[in-house]
């Protein structure tokens, strides 16, 4: 007789090539604190419909609990023959409790099981980070407090573009990773239908209470429909999808870490807690934790291809590709939130240099585009304006000095409608303050900005 995981069907004993080729627990074994959870919930209302003696329904649940107790300290010895963590825990359970344990399996089949499970793994790792979102924004935030005063280029192509203030380019982070968050957040309230009593595809004959397990694991409803149940890996390409982009986001500030932290830029420099150096040159200063930021999101990018490329020709219901969802999404949203906790270090201990900003501002003709908006206000056309700027940049470029360097006299000669308040649009502060709509760099907008997004975590 066969001692296989799935009773007496099968004559042989597996071959150990099919046991190492088709175990999942060295993966899924993760999911054992998930896996009891709904089985506490599974049995508990097996016992309180009538379906088991609650006798039975007790001693099982208390089973139940000394496991998770051990799964939690870590004194479990997970076998690969019993194929995953289901069949583990479950045989571990018989072990504990006797013949009593076999009956939890009354009403469930692994495949409602693992839909469920994954479900209350991707709704657990949605909030935890949203709350590592919010501590990367609040830090964030923090240092634009700090730096409000500070003046940087801002830049398009990479090439010095127009003055705007250092806490308007850390808030622009904030709204982009808020808008990370919202997708993460929106993917666990897409996930509030409960698979379990799905079974493996068309429920079951006996009189379970769906609703019952369904509100003890926190979910809104069950699942409407056990075919989909079983078979869908939305949430987990929701979140997989959130998570590619979150870390896409991360990766652009890691770049412009890097940029600014280079000798080059000079803008920031890395507290030594969170920079590397050189094996061979001793002078070195490496920022290897937002290089591999923005190397790790490459990785999440392609979690979420290959459970797409999984899913995408899967007839309904289960199939046994489904085994390979695991993986992607551990190592993606594992990924994702070690990426934001090193981030937020990162940026709390970061250094800026206002010095440096302020020099790059002085080269480049940050504020040309002034020039240009002081004609049109004259009455100039823009694509005029734009022109007769455009010469004088090339000018002060061939003589080299700024546009403030060429003089009055020469703008005069460029265009008649200068006068001597042109000089004060050359200023970049004044730039910036010009600037005050919605949205600008303006002082007063970026602290309206900056008190918005802390109002928005205040009430989370």
């Amino acid at each position: 007789m066969s001692t296989t995981p799935w009773g007496g069907r099968f004559g042989k004993d597996p071959d150990p090539r099919l046991v190492r080729f088709t175990e999942s627990v060295s993966v899924d074994a993760r999911l054992a604190l998930f896996d009891i959870e709904q089985s506490i919930a599974h049995a508990t209302m097996l016992g309180e419909v009538g379906i088991l003696p609650k006798g039975d329904a007790a001693a099982i649940v208390a089973g139940l609990r000394g496991l998770a107790a051990d799964v939690s300290q870590g004194r479990i010895e997970w076998k690969a023959s019993l194929e995953d963590v289901h069949m583990n825990l479950e045989t571990l359970l018989v072990e504990r409790v006797g013949e009593v344990g076999k009956r939890l399996h009354t009403a469930r089949s692994r495949n409602d099981q693992v839909a469920t499970d994954l479900a209350l793994f991707l709704r657990d790792f949605c909030g935890r980070a949203a709350t590592a979102i919010d501590t990367l924004q609040r830090t964030l935030i923090d240092r634009a407090r700090e730096t409000i005063d500070v003046l940087m280029p801002g830049y398009t192509h990479l090439q010095r573009a127009q003055p705007v203030r250092l806490a308007h380019h850390l808030h622009a982070w904030v709204e982009m990773i808020e808008r990370d968050r919202g997708r993460i957040v929106d993917a666990a309230r897409r996930m509030d239908a409960c698979p379990l009593g799905s079974g493996a595809l068309a429920g079951t004959a006996l009189p379970i209470d769906r609703a019952r397990t369904a509100k003890a694991l926190g979910f809104a409803r069950p699942s409407a429909n056990s075919m989909d149940s079983v078979s869908s890996r939305d949430g987990a390409l929701e979140v997989l999808s959130a998570v590619a982009i979150g870390m896409t986001t991360l990766s652009r500030v890691s770049e412009d870490l890097v940029l600014w932290t280079t000798q080059e830029f000079g803008f920031a420099a890395l507290d030594d807690a969170f920079a590397t150096g050189s094996s061979m040159m001793p002078q070195k200063k490496n920022p290897d934790v937002a290089e591999l930021v923005r190397g790790r999101s490459g990785g999440a990018v392609g979690a979420l291809v290959s459970l797409l490329v999984t899913v995408k020709g899967l007839p309904l219901t289960y199939d046994r590709d489904l085994q390979e969802d695991k993986r992607p999404v551990f190592e993606a949203t594992d990924s994702y939130l070690a990426c934001l906790e090193v981030l937020c270090g990162l940026l709390s201990t970061l250094r800026f240099r206002p010095e440096r900003m302020k020099a790059a501002l002085d080269a480049g003709f940050l504020t040309a585009t002034e020039v240009a908006d002081y004609l049109v206000e004259k009455g100039v056309a823009f694509r005029d304006a734009h022109a007769v700027v455009g010469a004088l940049v090339a000018e002060a470029e061939s003589k080299g000095t700024t546009l403030a360097g060429l003089g009055l006299e020469s703008l005069r000669k460029a265009h008649a409608s200068f006068a001597a308040d042109v000089m004060d649009r050359l200023d970049p502060e004044r730039a910036v303050e010009r600037r005050a709509h919605v949205g600008g760099p303006a002082k007063a907008r970026v602290l309206e900005a900056l008190a918005a997004a802390e109002a928005r975590l205040g009430a989370r």
